[in-house]
């Protein structure tokens, strides 16, 4: 069990909070584990235990900053196991995860193998405890595997052994991207990214994607982008156009680029615990094909 220490100390305005904390015996041990992780920080937000005290109280300040954090963790969950489910029972087989981020249920070989157990399943995250979990859960998974990568080289992603051992890209893949790309900097190019990712493929691939958006609520975004300036990886939410963007080169299918609540919403869901408030979400969705 992690411990927690902590001093305060001036940062700007605000008091910045120190963390000493012990290792846990599952932690890598080149993980730093008072740096507070993006991924770690989202598995906090699903309810998950593969977290440290750093990444516990930077999410604590996130959610302050936006109470809805953790159901609009949940909408993206639940998005992705409509849109992986409709790709799988259409015949794709190859799936392709790219900042995957740390196990939770219903991932998505769960979902794939539900319909299609010769489907074939690649993870990439740049996060040492995602991927040391991911290799964990999947040891004794046929057609599942992790790749520890950085979805900003796609050419280092798709020439990896565990990507080119295990999927066929003469075939047509299943691009998975869901909330990875608020995570990618704009002078990373993620627009260029998609499309290198997207040219890398065959046509009649597609790619799933979900992205948080600016457009609802700017002020909220604002301060929920300058709490993860003190994580891994800082967050950049972007307008619709910018999203629409990174879909170029695929054929949208129906709905389109929507509110992610509203990307063919399951009828036997409860109802929505936001009671359908887009701007709650403030998060877009859309799945096309090549």
């Amino acid at each position: 069990m992690d411990t927690l220490e902590s001093s305060n100390a001036k940062f700007g305005n605000r008091e910045r909070t120190t963390v000493t904390q012990h290792r846990p015996v599952w932690a890598p041990d080149d993980v730093e584990i008072e740096k507070p992780s993006a991924a770690r920080m989202y598995d906090f937000y699903l309810g998950g235990s593969h977290n440290f005290a750093a990444d516990r109280q930077l999410a604590a300040r996130t959610i302050e900053a936006w109470p809805d954090v953790p159901l609009l963790c949940q909408a993206n969950r639940a998005f992705l196991r409509r849109s992986v489910t409709h790709l799988a029972s259409i015949g794709i087989d190859q799936f392709l995860d790219l900042g995957s981020g740390i196990p939770t249920s219903g991932n998505v070989h769960e979902v794939v193998h539900a319909i299609n157990p010769d489907a074939r399943v690649v993870y990439v995250d740049a996060d040492a405890v995602a991927i040391a979990h991911s290799k964990a859960l999947l040891a004794q998974v046929p057609n599942a595997t992790a790749a520890y990568a950085d979805l900003r080289d796609p050419d280092a992603v798709l020439g990896g052994p565990e990507i080119s051992g295990a999927l066929d890209l003469t075939r047509p893949i299943a691009l998975l991207m869901f909330a990875s790309l608020p995570f990618v900097p704009d002078q990373d190019d993620p627009i260029g990214i998609v499309a290198a990712y997207r040219d890398a493929t065959v046509p009649g691939s597609y790619l799933s994607l979900s992205h948080g958006t600016s457009d609802y609520r700017p002020e909220a975004v604002r301060r929920v982008e300058d709490v993860y300036t003190q994580a891994s990886h800082a967050m950049r939410l972007r307008p619709r156009t910018s999203i629409s963007a990174m879909m170029d080169g695929y054929e949208l299918l129906e709905p389109g680029l929507v509110d992610i609540i509203n990307w063919r919403p399951d009828p036997q869901s409860p109802p929505d615990p936001l009671g359908g408030d887009v701007a709650r979400y403030s998060m877009l969705a859309a799945v096309g094909r090549r």
